[in-house]
């Protein structure tokens, strides 16, 4: 049965889970032939300012972040062992949340350095984000040169470099884990050990030919002129475990936990889970050599809303994938004006779905379980979502 149809189904008589709140069918596919417009087109449209970087403003957002975070970490180490006990339970949880949500807008940013998006100075852009993805475990470097890959090759069955989907043959994902027990599994182990299963073993990522891993320089992902900024960015992680060992032995092993480990832990689940939903939804396709082009397939991502708050928090980056994807070196402050001006443009090609994150986290892990061709479409390289 088509994903279509069965989603039709299940939604009962008067269902309306499919329809977004500016009345669009969340569901209905994007289009897959080749658009109208080219790259070139898009970037005239939008205002040149938008493509200017401001170190000034890119620090702003880089010290807010710094204070905020240790604010709460400060808060958290003097007060929350003052409270009655009872209290203490509710306010360490809430603690791990606020801070995990923080350390990822601020790997976000990191994230923004590595596309060279942070200034005019790719030296600065590197100092900066070696700084924030080292002090939250990431190799800067390596990340920085699979996600390159990544981009350049969204959503190609052979070369994308992460959240590559299943094929139906797969019968493991497509039958032992296509239940109810299996989604919930699928999704505890995804967002519990996804990031570290990824940096370490390549989970969920592109296939190679030798063994896949981010911190080894002679990993099959890196070519020869990388493995050296490979070395540094493991000498950048060591030296912030070295100064966790430093932490645990003078304030105990206990008070490193709550107060650094499980906010990271926090954040390890928002990264997985933001980019997830930008990456997988049951409307976009994939596409296999015989029809991938970077533009399709850079449009094949989701600008997703999770309401003002969480747009403050992340610097605006759920809800700006799609032109992230098309301009990366567009600075997070000015990429929903950038937004605005192409989306007319986009019609159709741009995908939008404002569900709840955790609605829509469910909703794709049980519908997005493997992708085939459409059974009644001349398209046999486009893949589609099948449940």
């Amino acid at each position: 049965m088509k994903l279509r149809t069965h989603l039709i189904l299940t939604m009962g008589a008067g269902g309306q889970m499919n329809v977004s709140k500016t009345g669009k069918d969340v569901l209905k596919r994007v289009p897959v032939s080749k658009p109208p417009f080219g790259l070139g087109d898009l970037k005239k449209a939008i205002p040149p300012h938008c493509f200017k970087r401001s170190l000034t403003r890119s620090v702003g957002s880089f010290l807010r972040d710094l204070v905020i975070i240790y604010t709460f970490y400060y808060l958290a180490s003097n007060y929350i062992q003052l409270l009655p006990q009872p209290l203490v339970y509710v306010t360490w949880p809430i603690y791990w949340l606020a801070q995990g949500c923080m350390l990822m807008g601020y790997w976000l940013l990191g994230h923004e350095c590595g596309h060279n998006a942070f200034s005019d100075y790719e030296w600065v852009d590197d100092a900066f984000g070696f700084f924030i993805h080292s002090t939250t475990l990431t190799p800067y470097f390596s990340f920085k040169y699979s996600h390159r890959s990544h981009h350049a090759h969204t959503n190609s069955l052979e070369y994308d470099e992460v959240y590559i989907p299943k094929r139906k043959s797969d019968t493991f994902f497509t039958e032992f884990l296509n239940n109810g027990p299996g989604n919930v599994f699928t999704l505890f182990l995804r967002t519990t050990l996804g990031l570290p299963l990824y940096l370490f073993f390549n989970t969920y990522g592109r296939d190679y030919e030798g063994f896949a891993n981010h911190y080894l320089p002679q990993s099959a992902i890196f070519n020869d002129r990388e493995r050296g900024q490979v070395v540094l960015s493991d000498i950048g992680i060591i030296a912030v475990l070295y100064a966790l060992y430093h932490l645990a032995v003078t304030q105990g092993v206990k008070s490193t936990l709550f107060l650094y480990g499980l906010p990271l832990f926090v954040m390890s689940g928002f990264f997985i889970t933001l980019t997830y939903l930008n990456h997988s939804h049951p409307s976009i396709a994939h596409y296999d050599a015989t029809e991938w082009d970077w533009l399709r397939g850079a449009l094949s991502t989701i600008d997703r809303d999770y309401g003002k708050l969480m747009s403050w928090v992340f610097h605006d980056g759920p809800e700006n994938h799609v032109i992230h994807h098309l301009f990366p070196t567009i600075p997070h402050y000015h990429a929903s004006e950038a937004r605005d001006v192409v989306k007319p443009m986009l019609g159709d090609y741009y995908m939008w779905d404002d569900t709840p994150m955790l609605k829509a986290l469910w909703r794709d892990t049980v519908e997005c379980i493997y992708v085939e061709p459409d059974e009644n479409s001349e398209n046999k390289g486009v893949y589609w979502y099948f449940k």
